[in-house]
Formats: C-alpha cells, sequence, structure tokens
C-alpha cells in the first residue's frame, strides 16, 4: 500500500490552523502541505460555538491574522463574524484546498530511521519521518499518511464535551438543561425562566443575549469574575482606517491595542488593589443602585483568571433593566423546578444552562510515539511555548492566557516556517529541543487558578524557570525571541538524514 507523504501535515483547520496554512504558503512556498480536520467543516471554536451571543473577549485587531486586517467596524466580533473571516482568510490564500474534512488523527509515531517510501517516491530509504494513523469518513476508514514536520493546531480543550460538575439529583429537573458548548438550534428559550451556572466569559456573554427574549435570567455564580466595559467599536481603528491604506490602519491598530492591553495586565499584576478599584467604579458606574459588591468581588487577584468583557456594558444593562438578576451562592441540590442552595433560597427554572467551563485537551488527546517509546506530556518541558523538549520534528500553536490567541498563533507559524527554511538552508531533516542546562527547573506550564486549568494541570507539560523553555506571556518578549532571535539558539539540535555527508 502506498503512503501519501506531505513535507508538513498541519492538524486542526480552525484559527491557528488557516493561520498556519497561510503562513507555510507565503513563507515556504516549495513546500508541500495538508491540513486535516477532524470535523466536516472549517472555523474550529468559532464553528463550534454556536449559543446566543457567541462573540471573542478580544479585539479583532489583535485577534486577526497580523497578514490579513481586519476590515468590519466592530472591535468585539460576534462568532458568525470572525467565522466568515477565517473562512475568506482561507479562501483568499488558496489554503481552502489543502483541507481534508472529517480526517481525524488518533495516533502519530516518529520513527528517526523510517523505512518506508513516500507516494511520490522522492523520500530516500530510512529518511526520518511522522507516520500518522488517521480515521476517516463517517465510517471511520483507517489510512496512514507521513510527513516530516508535525503542526498540531488543535486547540486547547476537548470539542466533544464541556465541563459539568457533579451535582446532586441532576435527573429530578423536570426541565430542560443545556450547554452552551452543545447548544440546540432548535431551543426555545422566549419567555422562560433561565438559570445560568457560571461567571466565566461564556456566562458573561451568554446572559444578557438571552435575556433579551427570556422571561427572567438568573446568573447563578459560586464566585465572582472581574468584569470589564469595552466599547465593541474602536474609534481609533475606524479613524485611521479612513485615513490610510488597510494594512497600515491594521498595524497601526493592532500595536496600539497589544500595547494598551499590556499596560493594564501590568498594572493588574503590579498594584492589584488599584486595579480592582477601578473595576468596581465601572461596574457601580453602569449598574448604579442595583450593585452590590458580594456579585462583583472576586476571591482571587485580577490576572489570576481571566478578565471579562461587557461590550457597550450590554451585561450590566441586562441587570439594570432588571432582566437578569445575580445570585452568589452554592447549589445544593437540583429539585424538581429548580435549583435550592445552600443558603435555602430555591431557583425556579425552565431550563438551566450549565456554563460551568471546558475540559482541557492539549493535542486534541492523540497519541504520541517517538521511535517506540510512548509520549508522557507531563513528563516534557515547553520550548518557545510551541515544542516540547526531546520530540523531533513537531510544533504546537497555543494562544496566550493575557491577550489574543492569535498573537502568539501568528508568532509560532513565523518561527515554524523559519526553522524548516533554516533546516533547508543547511541540509538538516531533524530538529529537537533538547534541555542541556542542569539549572533549569520545572513549573506548572500556566499561571493560572481557573477551574479548567486547575483540573488538568497534572496533565499539562511543564514550563522551565529559563529562556527558552519559561513562557513570558508576553508578546513583546516573545516577539523578540520568535521573530528576531537565532534558530541555532544552543538549545535546538539539528541532524542531517541518515547516509548523507552531514549525518
Amino acid at each position: 500500500m502506498r503512503v501519501e507523504h506531505f513535507n508538513v501535515i498541519v492538524v486542526g483547520a480552525g484559527l491557528s490552523g488557516i493561520g498556519a496554512a497561510c503562513h507555510l504558503k507565503m513563507e515556504c512556498p516549495q513546500k508541500s502541505f495538508v491540513i486535516l480536520e477532524g470535523r466536516d467543516v472549517m472555523g474550529g471554536t468559532w464553528d463550534l460555538f454556536r449559543y446566543p451571543g457567541v462573540r471573542s473577549d478580544s479585539d479583532m485587531y489583535t485577534l486577526g491574522y497580523r497578514f490579513r486586517p481586519w476590515r468590519d467596524p466592530k472591535a468585539i466580533a460576534d462568532g458568525p463574524s470572525i467565522l466568515s473571516y477565517i473562512r475568506d482568510t482561507a479562501v483568499e490564500y488558496g489554503v481552502d484546498k489543502a483541507i481534508r474534512y472529517n480526517y481525524r488523527v488518533t495516533r502519530a509515531c516518529w520513527s528517526s530511521n523510517d523505512a518506508g517510501r513516500g507516494d511520490a517516491g522522492t523520500r530516500g530509504h530510512g529518511d526520518p519521518r511522522w507516520t500518522l494513523e488517521v480515521e476517516t469518513g463517517p465510517d471511520k476508514k483507517p489510512i496512514q499518511l507521513t510527513c516530516d514536520f508535525l503542526y498540531l493546531c488543535t486547540g486547547y480543550y476537548d470539542y466533544e464535551n464541556g465541563y459539568l460538575p457533579d451535582w446532586p439529583n441532576v435527573e429530578r429537573f423536570r426541565g430542560t438543561i443545556v450547554h452552551p458548548q452543545k447548544w440546540p438550534a432548535q431551543l426555545d428559550y422566549a419567555n422562560k425562566r433561565i438559570v445560568v451556572i457560571g461567571s466565566g466569559a461564556t456566562a458573561i456573554t451568554l446572559v444578557p443575549s438571552i435575556a433579551e427574549r427570556a422571561k427572567h435570567v438568573t446568573m447563578l455564580q459560586r464566585s465572582p469574575s472581574y468584569v470589564v466595559m469595552r466599547p465593541s467599536e474602536d474609534k481609533v481603528a475606524n479613524l485611521l482606517r479612513r485615513c490610510l491604506p488597510d494594512h497600515s490602519a491594521y498595524g497601526l491598530t493592532r500595536w496600539k491595542n497589544v500595547m494598551l492591553t499590556s499596560l493594564f495586565y501590568n498594572l493588574a499584576r503590579k498594584r492589584p488593589e488599584l486595579f480592582k478599584w477601578m473595576v468596581a467604579r465601572g461596574v457601580r458606574k453602569h449598574i448604579g443602585e442595583q450593585y452590590e459588591s458580594k456579585h462583583f468581588t472576586p476571591p482571587y487577584n485580577p490576572w489570576d483568571q481571566r478578565l471579562c468583557i461587557a461590550p457597550d456594558a450590554d451585561f450590566f444593562a441586562a441587570i439594570r433593566q432588571g432582566r437578569v438578576s445575580l445570585v452568589t451562592d452554592h447549589i445544593e441540590t437540583f429539585t424538581e423546578e429548580g435549583l435550592l442552595l445552600k443558603s435555602g433560597q430555591h431557583l425556579e427554572a425552565d431550563i438551566i444552562v450549565t456554563a460551568t467551563g471546558l475540559v482541557l485537551k492539549l493535542i486534541s488527546g492523540m497519541q504520541l510515539v517517538v521511535d517506540g517509546t510512548p509520549f508522557d506530556l507531563p513528563k516534557t518541558l515547553v520550548y518557545k511555548g510551541m515544542m516540547f523538549s526531546d520530540v523531533p520534528n513537531l510544533a504546537f500553536a497555543i494562544g496566550y492566557t493575557n491577550a489574543s490567541w492569535t498573537l502568539k498563533c501568528d508568532l509560532t507559524s513565523e518561527y515554524v516556517c523559519r526553522l524548516l527554511n533554516h533546516m533547508d538552508n543547511h541540509g538538516f531533516a531533524v530538529c529537537a529541543p533538547r534541555v542541556n542546562d542542569p539549572d533549569i527547573g520545572e513549573e506548572p506550564v500556566i499561571d493560572f487558578t481557573s477551574g479548567y486549568v486547575a483540573r488538568a494541570l497534572h496533565m499539562l507539560p511543564r514550563q522551565g524557570t529559563k529562556t527558552p523553555w519559561r513562557l513570558h506571556q508576553n508578546y513583546m518578549k516573545d516577539l523578540k525571541m520568535m521573530r528576531y532571535g537565532r534558530v541555532d539558539d544552543g538549545t535546538m539540535e539539528f541532524k542531517a538524514a541518515p547516509g548523507t555527508d552531514r549525518a
């Protein structure tokens, strides 16, 4: 059986996967590549999540790709607009033709001395490569594909199921229970009593949207989040777009927003009490007499968890107008008519929405094997936030926790292209980051207290105490390291293919 071979295989056709493919097309035009998508459509998160009001918490001048301007007047965009942007980008750069839908990668095995040959016959006997086991189509027909370099753009959470706590007597509830990750298209919530469990970004997004048609919405939270108002339109960006060419206006706005985000993040971390006061002042301004500090005062410091955005203060307006109530309490049990809380209060509901978070799942749960040894994710260190220690010819795309996802993914794709071109220019076939500094310590890979992170830390790789093994969560530092830093930095080990003069 002939096995089809590619220089690069990109796994995932979401925001980061489409961006990765565009970078490959622009910066490595000599490379053959394919995008494998486990679902039957592109878009990833922005196609999967279809609950009312779904949108981004990040502005589109930083969530958008560096190479393709965002032209819509709204900076905080809704899900369908973001999905259209991804699809239009794929078509404009011609990478939509490289996508193979319903191709789910279950296992990837690296061999440093593979005995197979590629479909085109251009690969020599014994060349190092990845062999992917893939389930295809509705009948999950198994096939194999091989590649020189594997780029995982699979996101960070389980696409199949969201997180659900183990509440008592859930089955007693006679109404409808919905998780936002699997929102039913035909759900009729008009004039219904709705309880939304959760206080994160999804709840803050969902609540004002459904409140427009619901009889009443109660947001039940165990503890509050920091919620800040942000205009949905960027007046400076719209002004620049009227005065300058698209790319110039987009670039300037992008840098403006990067700097502002960094400024407010650093203020929050260095002067948390001042930042708390600023947030509380903003909430009081928008809610007025209905402000109760217990509903808006989290027990943690700003950016210990991600801040939530209320575009144009929509969340606060829904509370002020009486369409939304906040309850800060714990669930004692589900009842036939709703929820009994620890305080004794009973919340009646026709629909309960469990906006309780995601299940963290790196590399889409696929099995990795390196020269016959199963890959153990928690025993590795993350190199430059994009590769795993001792794993050859593999990169992954993951975004920031304190800024837009695409800022880091764009840098990662640029670096992957630089790495591939460096290997070609010097006759290398293999690259792998090695921990060669005995003074490198280990720390959790994410310094975040969010529930979805805490639940999964034991399954995640680690970060080191020094660069390039440390995750800065800082765009400026990563920009210097990844766009302008050396590829042959003393940590990356390069090798030629077996049997060549450089081997």
